[in-house]
């Protein structure tokens, strides 16, 4: 009601960095373009160069590329498919004459988020666009149902205005939208290092290509998402945009999720749809599409709420929905919160004063405010309550002017906004007291406190800018503001505050006609208490949320690729293990393990007390007994010195004619597990003790098995770990559990119950009943029979089957009633009415490979292509018949004859090459390799490097050797 054309048009295209021009050249044939733009080749051109204009040059190499893919399809002469294609698809999508009025809901809900990514959602839906001309129809109405509304007239909007190519979008980031898209802007660049650029590079690997999946939304899919969420913007478009990731991948992951399908069973089997993105890119997608929904019910929440409370106007509701973040949605519904202290502005509108307010921006010629003047009345008994009471009402509509809110966060995007902390005068008072006491015998507790404080010196005078603060730092800042050690403020340069004040006077709140000076100072005055009391705060809040939110996705990444790297060490198999507790009054507690990981001994040696003969006799008699040839000692108490003593046997062939060799593992989690009831029910006549030796020594022998029993986050392998959100924590940590154990893959017959509740689509019930039907009937045969255990679906079926392995050498072994056991079970089942077909009982060579079940008959078929069998599946002669094949023929070709894609062929022929039994940690040989280039002496304190591959053990000064190889493996 209090816009103005004329000025918002003008100030919404300047302040996001783009020419005038764009906002009269574009929709000046909008209305005749839609028929007339084919024919005349001149006026399209000279549509398409302002267009170009507009991003400062940058669009001619996505113009060429975009509009080749359209020329097959049009089938139009050169000249007319290489320029005037480009505005093709948006001419439909352009708004009538209204584009003036409107300009100002072009930034209406769009903020940062908006303008980061519609740049590559425009060059994806180009070529999409040029690729069919039936899917531009499908999309278009989808687009006009939302006309009406400020967001899609935003999109349509910015899809003209940023056609920019892939190569330049991130530069574009850098310097367009707001505030918070700056922060996100600065971020993309950074997180090169990292793994949140994962999404931005799948995307430009394949980027308009749509590899044979939907480009568009499904109408009835796209109903369902907007009955669901009942919001004011499209989902796939903001979904796209947030995690810079093509919207018809959106789409298919969305599709995906809905059905249930888990992360690592949509990264192997279905790369095809989600454009080979990796796990942690979808895993992205999902946490940003779950906030999405959250958004969408939490704000369905507040508006029942504010509904039954009687304040809901339909201008509210709106704004309500067209929130996109939870901060927006907060600074707009905490006005209304219950318990909240009434506003200056409601109070205002309780005396009626808002039409006062209206008045004086849109007839202040005619507004007298003596006629408001209320003797007697609180708040209305002078002029200056009436004018106090207008202003607030004004400084009110100020800050929840979505126009007015961007503009003042691009200013500060322009700007140096700096963050900075400083001690705060509690913890100098408590230092100052601890200094004059400082001959007295102090409490625990307060020499505790002393040290938290100085943990927090290097941020006693610290200055960042927010674009340039580490993702630690705002951790350490966060806890130390929580502790009352620092305090935190936010410096927004004066500047954006004279020009924002400027701008609000001049242009966007300035009244239609003539006003006289007293109302000029009351509109000055609202503009100026408006900043400073309710933007201002705002903006310091939404920069510490975003700061904090980017600290804690960082922290959590971290968090993960460390777990990933412990969990995926390559295991040592085949050999008898000793594991080693050290301890020094208590003693050193060893287990001796199997191959297969068994406990064949345990006992208790006392290596650092008088009679250390004694105890290395009794070392030399357990090695030769079990054949033990390696020693893992944990990186705890006593380490070093345990260390020391059995370097000191080793080196003097104490242990000969064996060849003993040593390595130290971090025993991190391993007190915990010995009393978990886990370990409890698996060991149950152990002493805890003992069980940790048994712990360390199963974490060489196979990481990934041991490590899953632990709490990922007793490993002390994150930072910052208590100061995130406790659920993403969780979430996060299980997903990467869950695909380490996945892609790895497990053997159905010898697995534990624990690590078969972490394959994909598994829990715990379900593991528990495969381990009950496993002790029942035998070992599995093939994958088949696992349809025969209770609560396995279809659909659980799918998402576990391609990583559960059935090896002949378990599969074969004697079980207590192996013969009648699957024809009686698919009987049962029968009758249940579970399944309705006969479970074959023969072995099935593709069971123990990574290949899925829903593929086989397409292995079957490439098989008899390159004339081989199953039964060679990991033999030399079948990798030279794939190989001359596929050198013959392109993969894509191979794929067509087959009837698949070439994603699945190309799993298909790794699966059938790869030997029986690959294990994906397995690693190029490495001990060959120090051997020869270190000394003699160095060589049993090698195999640390193999188990620490984050960090040497702590204490440990590493010889030159070891350093220069350490170096080396982790790089």
């Amino acid at each position: 009601m209090l816009r103005r054309p004329r000025t918002s048009t003008a100030k919404a295209v300047n302040y996001n960095d783009m020419d005038s021009e764009m906002s009269f050249s574009v929709p000046a044939s909008s209305d005749e373009d839609i028929e007339e733009w084919k024919p005349p080749e001149p006026k399209p051109k000279a549509l398409t160069k302002t267009g170009r204009d507009q991003t400062a040059g940058e669009k001619k190499a996505p113009a060429k590329r975009t509009a080749k893919p359209k020329v097959p399809k049009e089938t139009k002469p050169p000249k007319a498919p290489k320029v005037p294609k480009e505005p093709k698809p948006r001419v439909p999508r352009k708004p009538a004459a209204e584009r003036k009025t409107q300009a100002a809901k072009v930034q209406k809900g769009s903020g940062a988020r908006g303008l980061a990514g519609t740049k590559r959602k425009k060059s994806d839906e180009d070529d999409k666009l040029g690729e069919d001309k039936g899917e531009k129809q499908t999309d278009c109405p989808e687009v006009e149902t939302a006309e009406e509304s400020g967001p899609s007239i935003r999109m349509k909007e910015e899809r003209v205005s940023f056609i920019v190519s892939e190569a330049c979008q991130a530069d574009k980031c850098a310097g367009e939208g707001s505030s918070l898209t700056g922060l996100k802007a600065k971020k993309e660049e950074v997180e090169e290092d990292f793994t949140f650029d994962e999404p931005c590079q799948k995307k430009q690997k394949t980027s308009g290509a749509g590899l044979g999946q939907p480009t568009a939304l499904p109408s009835s899919l796209a109903q369902a998402l907007r009955n669901e969420l009942n919001m004011n913007w499209d989902l796939i478009e903001v979904l796209s945009v947030l995690t810079c990731v093509e919207r018809w991948v959106c789409v298919n992951i969305i599709t995906l999720l809905r059905e249930e399908n888990t992360v690592p069973f949509m990264v192997r089997y279905r790369k095809d749809m989600i454009n080979h993105m990796d796990a942690d890119a979808v895993r992205d997608v999902q946490l940003i599409y779950e906030e999405l929904c959250s958004l969408a019910k939490k704000t369905k929440s507040v508006i029942q709420t504010l509904k039954k409370d009687g304040v809901l106007t339909d201008e509210l509701e709106q704004d309500l929905r067209n929130c996109r973040s939870t901060d927006e949605l907060d600074h707009v519904y905490s006005p209304y919160k219950k318990g909240s202290k009434l506003t200056k502005a409601r109070r205002a509108k309780a005396l009626g004063l808002e039409e006062a307010a209206c008045a004086l921006m849109e007839k202040p010629h005619t507004l007298d405010l003596r006629a408001w003047v209320k003797t007697g009345t609180e708040g209305l008994s002078s002029m200056e309550d009436v004018a106090t009471g207008v202003e607030h009402i004004l400084a009110d509509m100020i800050a929840k002017d979505p126009e007015t809110l961007t503009y003042v966060k691009t200013l500060c995007e322009n700007s140096s906004v700096t963050i900075q902390s400083s001690v705060s005068k509690s913890a100098l008072k408590e230092k100052e007291q601890d200094k004059s006491v400082q001959g007295q015998k102090k409490p625990g507790a307060q020499q505790n406190k002393n040290k938290d404080i100085d943990k927090f010196h290097l941020y006693f005078d610290f200055t960042s800018n927010i674009q340039r603060i580490q993702p630690h730092q705002t951790l350490a800042i966060n806890r130390g503001e929580s502790l009352k050690i620092l305090t935190v403020k936010v410096n927004i340069p004066d500047r954006v505050k004279n020009d924002f004040t400027r701008w609000c006077i001049n242009n966007r709140w300035r009244p239609k006609t003539f006003a006289r000076e007293e109302l000029n100072i009351i509109i000055k005055n609202a503009v100026e208490d408006s900043y400073k009391r309710l933007i201002l705060p705002f903006l310091t809040r939404s920069y510490r949320n975003k700061l904090t939110s980017a600290a804690e996705k960082e922290s959590i990444a971290m968090f993960v690729r460390n777990l990933r790297q412990r969990l995926l060490v390559c295991p040592i198999r085949g050999c008898v293990i000793m594991g080693v507790d050290p301890g020094f009054r208590h003693g050193c507690k060893l287990a001796v393990l199997s191959p297969t990981s068994q406990i064949i001994h345990t006992d208790v040696v006392y290596l650092h007390n008088s009679g250390q003969q004694r105890e290395a006799d009794k070392l030399r008699h357990l090695m030769i007994k079990y054949g033990c040839t390696r020693v893992v000692i944990g990186n705890g108490t006593a380490c070093r010195e345990t260390e020391s003593f059995f370097a000191d046997l080793i080196s003097r062939r104490y242990f000969h004619p064996l060849d003993v060799s040593y390595c130290i593992t971090s025993e991190a989690g391993a007190s915990i597990y010995s009393v978990s009831p886990e370990a409890v029910k698996e060991m149950p006549d152990l002493d805890p003790n003992l069980r940790s030796a048994v712990s360390i020594g199963r974490r060489v022998q196979d990481p990934l098995a041991e490590l899953v029993k632990i709490d990922p986050k007793h490993i002390g392998i994150g930072t910052y770990q208590h100061d995130v959100s406790a659920g993403a924590l969780k979430a996060a940590l299980d997903g990467v559990v869950q695909e380490c154990v996945s892609f790895v893959g497990v053997d159905i017959n010898i697995c534990s119950e624990t690590l078969m509740r972490h394959v994909a689509g598994l829990n715990a019930g379900r593991a528990k009943n495969i381990a009950e039907w496993r002790e029942q009937n035998g070992p599995f045969i093939n994958r088949e029979q696992l349809k025969l255990v209770k609560g396995m679906g279809p659909k659980t079926f799918q998402q576990c089957a391609g990583f559960i392995r059935i090896n002949p050498q378990t599969s074969a072994r004697s079980s207590p009633h192996p013969g009648p056991a699957v024809p009686e079970k698919p009987a049962a089942k029968k009758a249940k009415g579970k399944t309705g077909v006969n479970i074959p009982t023969s072995f099935n060579p593709l069971d123990q490979t990574c290949i899925h079940p829903e593929s086989y008959h397409v292995a079957q078929r490439f098989l008899s292509i390159v004339d081989g069998s199953a039964d060679q599946i990991g033999s030399a002669a079948l990798q030279q018949c794939v190989e001359s094949k596929v050198r013959s023929s392109s993969v894509e070709e191979l794929a067509r004859t087959v009837d698949t894609t070439p994603e699945t062929l190309k799993l298909i022929i790794d699966g059938l090459t790869q030997p029986p039994g690959f294990d994906i940690r397995q690693r190029p040989p490495v001990l060959g390799h120090l051997h020869s280039c270190c000394p003699e002496d160095d060589r049993m304190t090698l195999m640390i490097i193999l188990t620490s591959p984050l960090a040497p053990p702590s204490g440990h000064n590493l010889s030159l050797s070891e350093t220069l190889i350490y170096h080396q493996m982790r790089n």
